[in-house]
């Protein structure tokens, strides 16, 4: 590769073309190494999030069998988001909004084709009852809404990815 030549009785026995070959192999190789470890990289930080995410679900369903639909509500409420939030990003839809909530997401994604109707009404009831947990303080969320909003976010994080 260096322009060196090995020659004997006046034969060329090896030169650069020699080696083109091999380099090739080895830039292959590299570039295969790199996109797998990219990939790995994004499993562990799904599984990371899933994780997290399971996790505050449990701590809504113990919230909520304690009473407190309110702040069950928003944790769920917070969870949808995030995961909504982190689909679009998955599926490199941009949201042009400073700070989006369930309902910017859930139009991006429907927009985009990612979600079918169905699941964009749900993700709207969804969004609707958040809503009522975190910004609605003249109505209180009733304990079956707070039920839907937690089954139902779970349900999303299951089957929106």
């Amino acid at each position: 590769m260096l322009g060196l030549r090995v020659t004997y009785g006046g034969d060329v026995k090896a030169d650069a073309s020699a080696a083109f070959p091999k380099m090739q192999n080895q830039t292959a190789i590299l570039s295969a190494a790199e996109a797998r470890f990219k990939s790995s990289l994004f499993e562990m930080r799904q599984l990371v999030q899933a994780d997290l995410f399971d996790s505050e679900i449990a701590s809504a369903r113990e919230l909520h069998k304690n009473k407190f639909y309110r702040a069950a509500g928003a944790v769920a409420g917070v969870v949808l988001e995030k995961h909504l939030a982190q689909v679009c990003s998955d599926h490199n839809i941009k949201i042009a909004k400073k700070n989006p909530g369930i309902g910017d997401f859930n139009e991006a994604l429907k927009a985009a084709g990612t979600i079918d109707v169905p699941q964009w009404r749900h993700i709207s009831m969804l969004g609707d009852i958040r809503n009522i947990c975190d910004h609605n303080k003249q109505k209180e969320p009733t304990e079956a809404q707070v039920t839907d909003l937690i089954d139902g976010t779970d349900k999303v994080l299951k089957t929106i990815a």
